[in-house]
């Protein structure tokens, strides 16, 4: 418009407005903007409603009977009944006026889940468990893997495979792995998703009984438990990993050999390229201090090679988070900061 402007006043508003294409009339009303006519009141209508027939319209849709239903329902109960008060569009109306247009339902109050923060600087200090579906023989028919995940180590601690879910088969899964590995009372934070497994009453009895805590992801939230979703994938993504299954006894063969070569020959890149079982069971300083002298080696024979110095191999992350503090995150931004 600004520019159908310029030109009008070089070449005149007809030519300026066929050249852009526009209306003279909107030309027009730019040039001369009216003030906003305020809308006059809506006039009632001779067939309104008296106030007394309004409230006694109101005090129906409120009563206990039809308090939770829409006027709609109200209205077809009325006429049922041979009752007519108003029509629908009204009923809303005067609710409108008395402010009380919305949900009349009672509705269903999520509450306020709490973001899981948890902190392993070691084995054994926080679980990941979860149930993962493989596809079985035919359409629609599943065999479902339950997996315990040491979060610092990425060691799988316990698996099994079942032709469904059950809270009694996690309960034994997670007996055995913590009577295998010798977790102690108060040692342990078991994390898991909302499954109707993770949280049935089974298994928080058993975890109480042996001084486990518990921790749960929010809903829908799949960053709240990293781990086991980062061990399913690198499962799945395996090249002998099948399409489908032919019996449950195919998908245990495949799992024997599977976890194994994951725990004790998989160079985990979330771990400095060690392997679970390296971590944990403690060897973890051993083979970095054998990649350190190897590398020196590798240096002086031909240091050449190196443009950016010595090579050092990779650190053991020093600690292991689920959803680490934002504060913290803080901290260390500032730290830097004052550093430099």
């Amino acid at each position: 418009m600004h520019a159908a402007q310029e030109l009008s006043g070089r070449f005149g508003t007809a030519l300026a407005c066929r050249a852009l294409g526009i209306a003279r009339a909107a030309l027009y009303r730019l040039r001369r903007p009216q003030e906003a006519v305020p809308k006059a009141p809506r006039p009632k209508p001779s067939n309104a409603l008296a106030p007394h027939e309004r409230q006694t319209v109101l005090e129906t849709l409120n009563s206990e009977r039809f308090l939770d239903k829409a006027p709609t329902e109200v209205y077809a109960t009325l006429l049922d009944e041979a009752s007519y008060l108003c029509s629908i569009r009204t009923m809303y109306r005067i609710l409108d006026a008395a402010g009380e247009v919305r949900e009349r339902r009672d509705q269903a109050q999520h509450p306020a889940y709490k973001k899981p923060e948890l902190l392993a600087t070691g084995p054994n200090q926080v679980w990941s468990w979860d149930i993962t579906k493989l596809r079985g023989p035919v359409k629609w028919s599943y065999f479902y893997l339950y997996v315990i995940l040491d979060i610092f180590s990425r060691y799988v601690v316990g698996w099994m495979v079942s032709t469904h879910e059950s809270a009694v088969l996690a309960e034994r899964l997670i007996k055995e792995s913590i009577l295998k590995h010798g977790i102690e009372r108060n040692q342990l934070t078991l994390h898991a998703d909302r499954g109707s497994s993770m949280k049935s009453k089974t298994v928080a009895q058993l975890l109480a009984d042996l001084g486990v805590a518990k921790s749960h992801s929010r809903p829908h939230v799949s960053d709240d438990n990293p781990y086991s979703e980062s061990q399913f994938k690198t499962m799945k993504y395996s090249p002998d990993f099948p399409d489908r299954f032919g019996s449950i006894e195919d998908s245990r063969v495949f799992c024997r050999r599977f976890f194994p070569w994951y725990n004790d020959e998989h160079h985990h890149t979330g771990i400095g390229l060690l392997t679970p079982a390296m971590v944990h069971f403690g060897r973890a300083e051993e083979v970095i201090e054998k990649r350190r002298v190897v590398l020196e080696t590798a240096y002086r024979q031909h240091p050449e090679r190196f443009f950016n110095g010595l090579p050092k191999p990779q650190d053991l992350p020093a600690a292991a988070w689920i959803n680490k503090p934002d504060h913290d995150l803080k901290i260390q931004e500032e730290s830097t900061a004052v550093a430099q």
